[in-house]
């Protein structure tokens, strides 16, 4: 049986796909409230949504940075260590309730909200938090890095779970204060590679808690493919200055949104 396209959801697509080529995030932090607020889908079937397009967004993200050798599997399997088992409990909870409820909705927009209210602030104060903190990591111990980095999977499988966001901003900003000796790009490139995972194994619990619509999937993917390549070619001629500011200011405005 054919699978129907909306037009204006491939156009959301489109638009979020180019923020994630340019900034190399903006998925969940984009998608989940844009179909909320402006196409009125319900919070849990967003979420269901927006993890498995993010699962395959950032498929074709790993596997170019898996070809450019800017993805530490190490680190990727430890995140996964702790993400997986913990995101497995959050869906075993999360099916003991109504997802499709008055107040389950009201939860994970609250919830939410807050989460991008903390990605927005770790955008923007991202480089003093790490100047404040990252001289005093320099010395932990590999064996303490190795249990942080664990634990870190841990919270982004809870976070992601429930709410779609976390495994962008805020997990790059805490991979840097652990491993402040390695580039921004296989920061990046490991970070990348353990949403893949992370969001499959949460996207396909949603999946059987049935707040997945996969005609809208569907729509929302045929967009966003060009517009990550698109957003990935103009990623070098705007400047990352101007852009992170309007991202965070724009997670602001829609945190309120979801909040109030």
């Amino acid at each position: 049986m054919p699978v129907s396209v909306d037009p204006q959801y491939s156009v959301a697509g489109f638009l979020v796909g180019l923020l994630i080529g340019q900034t190399g995030m903006g998925g969940g932090a984009l998608m989940t409230p844009v179909l909320i607020l402006l196409f009125g889908v319900h919070p849990a079937t967003a979420v269901g949504i927006d993890l498995l397009y993010a699962s395959v967004t950032k498929t074709i993200g790993t596997l170019v940075h898996g070809l450019s050798h800017t993805v530490n599997w190490r680190i990727v399997g430890l995140l996964a260590s702790g993400s997986v088992p913990a995101t497995a409990l959050t869906l075993l909870v999360i099916s003991h309730f109504d997802v499709t409820s008055g107040a389950a909705s009201g939860v994970i927009s609250r919830l939410l909200g807050a989460m991008l209210l903390l990605t927005a602030l770790s955008l923007v104060f991202r480089r003093q938090f790490l100047a404040l903190a990252g001289n005093r990591l320099v010395t932990i111990a590999p064996r303490t890095t190795t249990v942080f980095t664990v634990l870190t999977g841990a919270l982004l499988g809870v976070l992601v779970t429930i709410s779609s966001v976390g495994a962008g901003a805020i997990g790059v900003t805490i991979l840097l204060l652990l491993y402040p000796r390695l580039s921004m790009s296989i920061i990046v490139g490991s970070d990348i590679a353990h949403a893949v995972p992370l969001t499959l194994v949460a996207g396909v619990g949603h999946w059987f808690l049935g707040s997945v619509d996969w005609p809208l999937l569907t729509s929302l993917l045929i967009g966003s493919a060009p517009g990550v390549v698109l957003g990935s070619y103009l990623a070098a001629r705007v400047p990352d200055a101007v852009l992170r500011p309007m991202l965070a200011a724009t997670l602001v405005l829609v945190s309120g949104r979801l909040v109030l």
